[in-house]
């Protein structure tokens, strides 16, 4: 009998066992135990080809950590993770003649470099007779599937949710496919060589990761854990909850998401059966949840429809936008010291633990390009390699949501005010006291105006303002008013272009 053929298996951003459209097709494909062929589980490290959009230093580091959970994950059931460095289609087609693999199956991504990378891969391998097939693992939807009824993208997001939902009553995402269990994932006579994930080099040289390791567990189950906790302690109130950066009120599954440890389906009826079980005929919570799931795949479709967005708007007016050029003014945003609290506080919780509340993120962007001027790019750019949850379609809409130049985006004159957000998200200043320590010992009435403090409740609280000692606290950058007035001037001259 002819001994069957190895399958390979791509890991990317699906770095996970559970529900894992492709690790179980490859199963069916080797016969599980039995005698069919075995499953080589692979990561190819090549950020070279991510375009203009490597992985930041942030999203290396769980990156690291993450790898090295699927890696003992996988020798649990008696597998283990190849891993090796780039060019992707070179190391695939040394792996396959190594291996006399005579297939390679993966789960897909929607940035475009990787769709382009991914479509040359499909029919190199095809040329050569080896069978390709990719999988959506990493969305409800596929992006092309939700369409208007005049067959385009959606490019509002209430219409495109509402669409998902009835395409999702009609054929509800399917159950999540199990994990395998030991021994169901057959191994190869000899393991091709591989690299260790140290030998990747993720971690930084400079000591400042240690944040992000306390206040995270990468892998698969950091993100059972995370979502167990949302469905036992959060779900219920998220409706209000969500909006205060001093509580734990949210779902902190965005990293996890991103690097495929959890996917949306296993959300999708994790949720739904908790929602099942409550007596309660009111959903607000679970509702508004996974309301933020839909914004997520809106994030994907668009991106998929308008591949140029992560560096130009979408709506061509912008374009010609008069954003300024201010370095002093951007590292003062970066830093953490604008002279408004809230604004820093999301800034260095940022800077620490990978990771900045929701609510604080639209206050922190919309200060960026409304208060300063600069241009969203640049906040996108910091995001991009501070965020353990870097997401290109994400982080994309976001930025141009805020700034008003993308789809369904919040109209440009909705400028945030930092104080009157401060003081009705963090009405305590408990998140301004834990990321801005030098305010901690101002009342709660100033903590989110410390300019306005008289001088006597200042030296109480042992506040310096103005200074760059240590423990000082910056005087505000611009003033509110002021600035709000140079925003609108600058959108009334980008209609008059």
């Amino acid at each position: 009998m002819m001994k069957a053929s190895p399958t390979i298996v791509w890991f990317r951003q699906d770095l996970r066992l559970d529900d894992h459209p492709a690790l179980q097709a490859a199963m069916k494909r080797g016969g599980g135990s039995g005698g069919g062929g075995s499953v080589i589980p692979v990561f190819i490290w090549a950020p070279e080809e991510e375009g203009s959009w490597p992985p930041g230093e942030a999203s290396k580091v769980w990156l690291h950590g993450s790898l090295r959970s699927l890696d003992a994950d996988l020798r649990k059931i008696g597998s283990r993770l190849i891993i090796q460095r780039g060019p992707t289609l070179a190391t695939l087609r040394s792996l396959i003649k190594k291996t006399n693999a005579d297939a390679l199956l993966w789960s897909r991504r929607y940035e475009p470099s990787a769709i382009a990378r991914d479509a040359d891969i499909k029919k190199s391998l095809k040329d050569h007779g080896i069978e390709a097939e990719s999988f959506n693992a990493g969305l409800l939807f596929e992006p092309f599937e939700i369409r208007t009824k005049e067959d385009k993208p959606y490019l509002v997001f209430t219409p495109f949710w509402k669409a998902s939902l009835k395409r999702a009553e009609r054929a509800e995402p399917g159950e999540p496919l199990p994990r395998p269990a030991l021994g169901k994932l057959k191994a190869p006579e000899a393991w091709p060589p591989s690299l260790s994930v140290d030998d990747l080099q993720l971690m930084p040289t400079i000591e400042w990761a240690g944040g992000i390791q306390e206040a995270w567990t990468p892998g698969e189950r950091g993100a059972t854990i995370q979502l167990d906790r949302l469905i036992e302690n959060v779900l219920g109130e998220y409706d209000e909850s969500r909006n205060r950066p001093d509580q734990a009120g949210t779902s902190r599954l965005s990293p996890h998401l991103h690097f495929g440890e959890l996917s949306p389906r296993r959300i999708w009826h994790a949720v739904h059966e908790h929602v099942g079980k409550l007596k309660s005929k009111t959903h607000a919570g679970p509702e508004r949840f996974m309301a933020e799931i839909g914004w997520r795949e809106f994030a994907h479709h668009l991106l998929f429809h308008f591949p140029h967005t992560p560096e130009e708007p979408l709506r061509p007016q912008f374009a010609a936008f008069p954003w300024e050029d201010n370095p002093g003014a951007l590292l003062a945003w970066q830093r953490g010291r604008t002279g408004y609290p809230l604004v820093d506080a999301g800034l260095r919780e940022l800077w620490h633990t990978g990771w900045m509340h929701n609510r604080v993120r639209m206050v922190v962007s919309s200060f960026l390009v409304k208060h300063l001027l600069l241009p969203w790019q640049e906040g996108a750019k910091w995001f991009w390699d501070t965020l353990v949850d870097a997401d290109l379609a994400n982080n994309t809409l976001g930025w141009q949501w805020i700034a008003g130049c993308g789809a369904d985006a919040a109209p440009y004159f909705r400028i945030f005010n930092p104080v009157t957000q401060g003081e009705k998200f963090d009405p305590q200043g408990n998140y301004v006291r834990k990321w801005v320590p030098e305010l901690a010992r101002l009342p709660d009435s100033l903590i989110h105006r410390p300019w306005e403090a008289p001088m006597l409740a200042l030296r109480e609280a042992g506040v310096e303002l103005g200074s760059e000692g240590d423990g000082s606290y910056p005087l505000p950058i611009v003033d509110h008013a002021d600035a709000r007035k140079r925003a609108l001037a600058a959108l009334e001259a980008t209609k008059a272009r």
